[in-house]
């Protein structure tokens, strides 16, 4: 953030979802944290858009990162915006990228236009809307990376996880583009199962990527998953995920198989059900 302009404000306000509370870190000089009903939803550093305080969205660069030559520009789809931490990330490190973000929550966009600047972020549009509706808007083949993190009230929003969802979204990625979403899971990984076997169904290469508690069934937390028609950077990633100062794994193949087990895909007509975190998640 430029030296005149609008800096960010600490308060709490009114989103359709919930109340948005802004945050400011007092270890990093603009570093801000926007949470939704306590549940945190975004952490951004507009003096450094490249550091990311959450785990899950370092796994979810970590992808990006290793999947296409440092600085290439990629053009990208994003719903769930949140703060925008991943296109912000994206516009420094790959300038030249064009970036949609959508999201539901119009008051969440105002406040986050108003607060970060995004509207200034280059090659980046945050839009209101129903992220499957815009999706079957968007031609054929035409972004790199498609990615999902979308919640309400710390719940996911399961629907963008049914198989007819999936396909729309794998329609517009291009030959060799990368599908990224986050979710959240706990004892069982019964969601995560669902969601691995939908993506198998529709791509033909999937990895998850999670710290060793959650894939052991001790706790509830964030699980990324990749999936693309083409080979992922496996090797790559999951080194700089072993590296992490909370390591996580990847695991895919038969490994992946074994872990989640025999599952049936997610679908509209049966209907999606999400998992709900304890109380004492966040």
């Amino acid at each position: 953030m430029c030296d005149g302009e609008a800096r960010p404000r600490q308060g709490r306000f009114p989103v359709r979802f919930g109340t948005a509370e802004v945050l400011r870190d007092l270890d990093r000089s603009d570093g801000w944290l926007l949470s939704v009903d306590g549940v945190a939803q975004s952490y951004v550093d507009l003096a450094d858009p490249t550091h990311l305080e959450f785990d899950y969205v370092r796994r979810i660069a970590d992808v990006v990162d290793c999947a296409w030559p440092a600085g290439a520009a990629v053009d990208a789809l994003h719903i769930g915006g949140g703060a925008c931490t991943l296109p912000h990330y994206i516009a420094v490190t790959r300038r030249g990228s064009a970036q949609t973000v959508v999201d539901a929550d119009p008051l969440l966009v105002s406040l986050v236009r108003e607060q970060f600047g995004v509207d200034a972020v280059p090659g980046m549009t945050l839009q209101v809307g129903d992220g499957r509706a815009l999706t079957r808007s968007v031609a054929d083949a035409s972004v790199d990376l498609v990615v999902v993190d979308a919640y309400e009230k710390g719940v996911l929003s399961g629907g963008l996880f049914s198989v007819e969802s999936t396909r729309d979204l794998s329609r517009v990625l291009r030959g060799n583009g990368v599908y990224l979403a986050n979710l959240s899971d706990g004892p069982g990984l019964r969601f995560a199962a669902r969601a691995v076997a939908t993506l198998s169904a529709v791509f033909g290469v999937v990895m998850l990527v999670a710290e060793p508690g959650v894939l052991k069934g001790r706790r509830f937390g964030n699980i990324v998953l990749a999936a693309s028609a083409v080979e992922l950077p496996v090797a790559e990633v999951a080194a700089r995920a072993a590296a992490a100062v909370f390591p996580s794994r990847c695991v895919m193949a038969a490994e992946l198989r074994a872990l989640v087990g025999p599952a049936r895909v997610l679908t509209d007509v049966e209907g999606v059900d999400v998992p709900v975190p304890p109380t004492d998640s966040f």
